[in-house]
């Protein structure tokens, strides 16, 4: 029978495991989130269609989520356009958002 050096609850091979899990995360590449700023306004009503949904960069410290159409709202959420500045527009209507709708309820009987 072979023995390993690690027993199955072992501490040295809960932390060999962690710090292997660790290294192969930070070694991925960070991905940027697209930005408005760097695209045309039809080049960037294009990527929202072609992607659905999308967190977009549009400024150095702020974002806004784009959706392409209705399906990406909960159903108790309704659809707003969207603007973000582009290359050539300063308030470009990229795609939508959702917006929460508060319906008043029934009242007192």
């Amino acid at each position: 029978m072979t023995s390993f050096p690690f027993n199955r609850h072992s501490p040295a091979l809960l932390t060999t495991l962690t710090a292997s899990v660790a290294l192969a995360i930070a070694s991925l590449p960070a991905q940027a989130r697209p930005d408005t700023r760097s695209m045309t306004c039809a080049q960037a009503q294009a990527f929202i269609q072609q992607h659905g949904a999308v967190v977009m960069s549009t400024g150095t410290y702020t974002y806004s989520r784009f959706i392409a159409d209705r399906r990406y709202c909960p159903h108790y959420e309704i659809l707003e356009p969207n603007y973000g500045p582009t290359l050539d527009n300063p308030k470009c209507p990229i795609g939508y958002g959702c917006r929460r709708v508060d319906r008043p309820g029934p009242g007192p009987r």
